[in-house]
């Protein structure tokens, strides 16, 4: 199990059971601390002061491993709905 999913194990079950329609709360700061190559890392974190400068907001995790700025509510025809960040990434291993 990596270091991020460690991280978040106890988190996880909680953000499972809650309704797609919250907001997250958890700052990603814990997730990309437990990153563990660390030029990702780093590129992480440089990623993430150039979307907070462009969207003037706090980054927050949409789920077990999406940092995510703002949010984003959308409807399809089918009736199905939800929220979403407008602008997000994954650290995940080998790809930014």
């Amino acid at each position: 199990m990596a270091a991020s999913q460690r991280w978040l194990r106890g988190q996880r079950c909680a953000w499972l059971t809650k309704p797609k329609q919250k907001k997250p709360t958890l700052p990603s700061t814990p997730f990309l601390n437990a990153v563990a190559d660390e030029r990702q890392r780093n590129d992480a974190h440089k990623i993430i002061g150039l979307m907070q400068r462009l969207t003037g907001l706090p980054s927050k995790m949409w789920g077990p491993s999406i940092i995510g700025f703002g949010e984003h509510q959308y409807k399809y025809d089918s009736g199905h709905e939800g929220d979403s960040c407008r602008i997000g990434f994954s650290p995940r291993k080998g790809n930014t």
